[in-house]
């Protein structure tokens, strides 16, 4: 086809360097002219870059070439990079296509509701369609209990300054744990006692004495793939967990942000042991989909929802109309049903592969991992620092993450780090598991 090879010969001139970033392309008359071919034949191939996202139109003035494009093509030694150190969700796997469709829907849809204020508690349409989506995550409630939010670290940002109906002022929360929260509560300067996490999960018999004895109005958890361990607890674990908090009153914090991820449907969250209110759920849509959306939700307890609100409102009104109304089609139409199965699938099978990878380089009790892949940890020796290893990492183009900043200052730890295969191809984890490996034998010599 014609139009086809007008694509092929814009990309090849982009490639060879001579139209770059912001260029303007030759405009259709000239084109159809220096090609001897119809205007419709150039009309057709500059329609379908740009429904590619490589190029776009200005009226009246002409076809320009998108300032991305060059960097979705890479070059060779960005192609080498082995990036364990983004956490976000693998970019080639993303519903770009699909969501822009349910965009297009909403603003449609809720073009009037755009002039005005909205819920604050979130569109009432939306909270049925979450609804029914949490049942899946063996998460039961009316809509009415459910409150959108501008992601979920917006809702834990707001429980860590919020009183509970305990009266209690004290936070606990698992060590290490997502820097989010962390930052939240020292934000709030909120009283905090830690309690340790690793791959065998925590000590039960401690976190029931923190209870008793520190006056704790909620425990901050998360549940299923930790960050950054990527341990889950069992069924058994947590509804312990749920029992100690109804023993000495206190509430639950359950960060379920990856749920969704989980292809074990025989497990449970930990509001499936208490649905009444002592376990508040929170869930996020910027792991499985997209973080620029910013969306998530809270299952709030009935007392705690009008000072909830009024927190939320002081924040920021509502969450934007538009990405709520988008989120609302996406759910309905079964998109992220079927968007979630390939997600699971897809991680899953990193996970397995990094597990391996693991089992050939690594000590066995250095490693954490679980099978959604998404986070692991690496536990240097105690002589080594995860900053040194960082750095030589850097030389060999392998990016990994500290855990510092996971940690209260009283329970930091220097020499673990942390690893995201979100974002890396899968025929690179392996050698990247290698060279961590390789980086670590190369710095106890060194020491020694």
């Amino acid at each position: 086809m014609k139009y086809e090879e007008i694509m092929r010969g814009i990309d090849q001139r982009i490639a060879e360097g001579k139209l770059k970033p912001g260029s303007k392309l030759p405009s259709i008359r000239s084109l159809s002219q220096e090609l001897s071919c119809s205007r419709n034949t150039v009309i057709k191939a500059y329609d379908q870059l740009e429904k590619k996202h490589l190029i776009y139109a200005v009226p009246k003035s002409g076809y320009y070439i998108v300032d991305s494009y060059l960097s979705r093509k890479g070059n060779p030694k960005a192609n080498k990079k082995i990036d364990f150190l983004s956490a976000g969700p693998d970019k080639q796997a993303m519903p770009f296509r699909d969501y822009q469709h349910c965009i297009n829907q909403a603003i449609d849809l809720y073009k009037e509701d755009m002039f005005s204020y909205s819920e604050i508690q979130g569109l009432y349409s939306l909270r049925v369609q979450l609804s029914k989506q949490l049942q899946d995550l063996q998460v039961f409630t009316p809509p009415e209990r459910i409150c959108v939010v501008t992601g979920s670290q917006q809702a834990l940002h707001l429980l860590a300054s919020l009183p509970f109906p305990n009266g209690k002022t004290n936070i606990c929360l698992e060590q290490p744990t997502h820097s989010g929260f962390i930052e939240s509560i020292q934000h709030q300067k909120a009283v905090a006692f830690g309690i340790e996490r690793n791959s065998r999960g925590i000590d039960l018999q401690y976190l029931e004495e923190i209870f008793k004895h520190h006056d704790i109005k909620c425990f901050y958890t998360v549940s299923r793939f930790h960050n950054p361990t990527g341990h889950s607890y069992t069924n058994v674990e947590k509804k312990k967990i749920v029992e100690l908090a109804q023993k000495y009153d206190v509430y639950i914090i359950e960060d379920d942000y990856m749920g969704d991820l989980d292809t074990n449907l025989k497990q449970d969250p930990m509001y499936a042991y208490n649905p009444s209110g002592r376990v508040i759920y929170t869930k996020s849509f910027s792991k499985v989909m997209l973080p620029g959306l910013r969306l998530g939700l809270a299952v709030i307890p009935e007392p705690m929802i009008k000072s909830f609100l009024q927190a939320k409102y002081a924040a920021d009104l509502h969450t934007p109309v538009l990405t709520q109304g988008a989120l609302e089609i996406y759910l309905k139409s079964g998109m992220f049903h079927a968007h979630i199965q390939k997600m699971r699938t897809m991680y899953t099978n990193k996970g397995m592969v990094l597990q391996e990878a693991f089992k050939t380089y690594l000590r066995p009790s250095s490693y954490s991992c679980s099978l959604s892949g998404f986070y692991s940890t690496i536990e240097l020796p105690k002589q080594l620092k995860a900053t040194k290893l960082i750095e030589r990492l850097k030389l060999e183009d392998v990016y990994v993450d500290r855990t510092n900043h996971m940690y209260l200052p009283d329970y930091k730890k220097e020499n673990i780090i942390r690893l995201s295969v979100s974002q890396v191809e899968v025929e690179s984890i392996n050698i990247g598991v290698k060279k961590i490996a390789e980086g670590i034998s190369r710095l106890l010599k060194e020491r020694r």
